[in-house]
């Protein structure tokens, strides 16, 4: 007989299971990286708008320190109720939609000639964009003493060489001169947003069209406009958060005289020359309420954007 031995049958290895992170703590994870900007910018934007409606429910003058007290919705009653300051709304309402519309309409003819195919387009394009990247400060200084001073402007010297009048602009068209110039700088950024729209027709829709007998006008009308409307909303409420906001020009070039006064110009001049830290915060705070509103409408139009991207995708 031959005895037949067996081999011990070694037990399985133990396998241990990773639980997969929960979802929450997964969502923890992709944003902490973003957590020290987000306190970052709490801190540089939200306290100190917290500050600045605390303070607007003062009557706080830096003259006086000390005889600060509490006065509820009194500030903001007292800058609604200002004569002075219902003129700066005007004067900032009908600053930004001059602006606004003129630089809509110069913008979407220069967006409608980039268009087109020609030699040298991309210098044309870089040379219509510079405008936008000048520092605000440098293209107001710009304006007032290369283009509109009475004696060596270019303005001028351009009518003297012609044999036509001379006149000192600032001082006789001042709302005017100060929206040129931000029609000047904010011209690009119009034309840049409705490029992009162009650019992003359906070129076998207009191709058909034009099969069809329709005339440049007609596809411009009817298929182009039609496209353009979400852009031109867009391009609108973003100019109009910027230009409502703008200080620059009108203290550069008129200093805030001769009616030119827009309402953070107002502000500076409670806050920095009367010193009323209490009626400059009100109207700074009604300032930030009416940019909240209109950045709203601007951040509706970009969603729907992105929707109708997608859903063509």
């Amino acid at each position: 007989m031959t005895a037949t031995t067996t081999a011990p049958v070694a037990a399985p290895p133990v396998r241990t299971e990773h639980k997969p992170p929960s979802g929450r703590l997964r969502a923890w994870a992709t944003r902490a990286p973003l957590l020290p900007a987000l306190i970052f910018m709490i801190a540089v934007t939200q306290l100190p708008f917290v500050a600045t409606l605390v303070i607007s429910f003062f009557d706080w003058n830096s003259l006086y320190p000390d005889a600060r007290s509490f006065t509820g919705l009194g500030n903001y009653t007292e800058v609604l109720g200002d004569a002075a300051l219902r003129k700066s709304v005007w004067t900032t309402i009908l600053l930004t939609v001059t602006v606004v519309l003129v630089s809509l309409i110069l913008g979407l003819g220069l967006a409608l000639l980039l268009d087109r195919r020609f030699p040298g387009r991309g210098l044309v394009r870089t040379l219509l964009i510079a405008p936008f990247l000048v520092v605000p400060v440098a293209a107001a200084l710009l304006w007032k003493h290369v283009l509109y001073n009475p004696e060596y402007g270019l303005l001028n010297g351009l009518l003297h060489y012609v044999g036509g009048p001379e006149p000192d602009w600032i001082s006789n068209t001042p709302l005017l001169a100060v929206e040129m110039s931000l029609i000047w700088q904010w011209t690009p950024f119009m034309m840049l947003i409705l490029l992009a729209g162009l650019q992003s027709r359906d070129h076998q829709q207009i191709e058909a069209a034009r099969v069809d007998g329709a005339s440049g006008w007609q596809i411009f009308r009817y298929l182009t406009l039609p496209h353009l409307r979400r852009y031109l909303e867009l391009g609108a409420l973003l100019g109009s958060i910027y230009i409502v906001q703008n200080f620059d020009a009108v203290f550069t070039i008129t200093s805030g005289g001769l009616g030119t006064a827009n309402l953070p110009y107002t502000v500076y001049q409670s806050f920095y020359q009367a010193h009323e830290n209490g009626l400059a915060s009100a109207a700074g705070v009604l300032v930030v309420i009416g940019s909240i509103i209109i950045a709203t409408f601007a951040l509706r139009v970009v969603s729907s954007l992105f929707r109708e991207e997608v859903s063509r995708a």
